[in-house]
């Protein structure tokens, strides 16, 4: 979408977590210098990072990066309390919390915001425009606080949305022939390598590909005695002994979808 709908910002939006320090020391001081903030890991996979710095170098224009606070540090503010397929908070402080602060802070306007929901993710497209109240999406949040401490929430205009790839009629065998010969490193799969989103033999399919990432998901079931998902603990996830072997396009979608790139 980058590639080929110009847009005249182009924002990231971080998922930080506080352990699992990202392996190449200077990619790691170069991100913290983009974001203002101390990065020590993330809880998407490690390429996510390399894609951004690799897409800016193919578009050839600038990507802003974000990140508002820690997972573990959302997790901590919440009281324990993880989220789940109910109370899915983490989409909202993670990713859309992040970027409203930057479109507040530095666009006057409502801006119109692409997202890449393609040919045949009609539904998708349908619940969001749902949400709308005039074409455009509302966000309550708090980015102040009274005198006495309590937060300061304001309904904010985040944006008017805008789906390009399923206007065209794009399909994902088409992004994909695109990228083959491009330049640019993509993860295995978009978003939190744990998300309670994926299934179970997923989920086992990342402790596979990600063990490390995968435990801080298991530790905060550990430490917190709540549960991301409410069939299954990551603790028992990571013991399965699945009779079958996933192939790489088996589950290839969230199956929320709401804080991809």
């Amino acid at each position: 979408m980058a590639a080929h709908y110009a847009a005249d910002y182009n924002i990231f939006s971080l998922v930080r977590i506080g352990s699992r320090k990202f392996k190449d020391e200077a990619i790691r001081r170069m991100v913290e210098d983009r974001i203002q903030k101390p990065f020590i890991g993330t809880a998407e996979d490690d390429a996510i990072i390399y894609t951004m710095l690799d897409l800016e170098q193919h578009i050839g224009k600038a990507i802003t990066w974000v990140s508002g606070q820690t997972f573990d540090e959302i997790i901590e503010a919440k009281g324990g309390y993880i989220p789940n397929k109910i109370a899915r908070y983490c989409t909202t402080e993670l990713k859309t919390m992040p970027i409203l602060e930057w479109v507040i802070t530095n666009i006057d306007s409502v801006p119109t915001m692409n997202f890449g929901y393609r040919a045949n993710e009609g539904r998708r497209v349908s619940k969001m425009l749902e949400r709308c109240e005039d074409g455009i999406i509302k966000v309550k949040a708090s980015f102040e606080k009274h005198q006495d401490g309590r937060n300061k929430w304001h309904l904010f205009d985040y944006c008017a949305p805008k789906f390009p790839l399923y206007e065209d009629g794009i399909h994902k065998d088409q992004i994909e022939s695109y990228w083959q010969d491009k330049p640019v490193r993509f993860a295995y799969m978009n978003n939190c390598v744990g998300c309670f989103w994926k299934s179970p033999l997923l989920l086992h399919k990342m402790y596979e590909r990600h063990p490390s990432k995968m435990e801080w998901f298991n530790e905060q079931e550990q430490k917190t005695g709540n549960r991301w998902r409410s069939d299954v603990s990551y603790e028992s996830i990571k013991n399965y002994k699945p009779q079958i072997e996933l192939f790489e396009d088996d589950f290839n979608e969230c199956d929320n979808g709401t804080c991809g790139i």
